[in-house]
């Protein structure tokens, strides 16, 4: 729609307006769209899913607590042991039904590679799961 005077003595420069009428039928074509479209996309299928009644398995496994010190000494929930012993122990444990958690104790000196032997060996006996205790009180 052009903007015009009846008077021909002014220049004729663009007149520099946003023509509206092209974007609001856009916009009202996009409407209608959205309002058929909607109503189809919530239409659900009603299914009848079985239920089943559960009870939590409540065996709690036993505990093995193995504790290496600074000097590479071992200890098997309290008992002095060598390393010569732990594969025997490590496969005693793990044929246990249901398998004994492995807490390694290590001491804050104690040499990373004492640990890593004993987890070694854990592992190759069977046991899964292992674990660290910390004690992040003590400095």
């Amino acid at each position: 729609m052009a903007m015009g005077s009846l008077n021909d003595k002014t220049s004729s420069a663009p007149i520099a307006e946003i023509n509206m009428v092209p974007l609001v039928d856009v916009m009202l074509v996009l409407l209608v769209i959205f309002i058929i479209t909607a109503p189809l996309l919530t239409n659900a299928i009603k299914i009848e899913l079985p239920r089943a009644a559960v009870t939590p398995n409540v065996a709690s496994a036993a505990q093995v607590e193995l504790t290496i010190r600074k000097d590479g000494s071992l200890f098997w929930n309290g008992a002095p042991v060598t390393t010569d012993i732990l594969p025997e122990r490590f496969a005693a444990a793990a044929a246990q039904q249901p398998q004994p958690e492995l807490h390694i104790h290590a001491d804050r000196l104690a040499y990373f590679e004492s640990v890593t032997k004993v987890m070694s060996l854990a592992g190759k006996a069977g046991l899964q799961r292992i674990g660290f205790i910390t004690d992040p009180e003590k400095d």
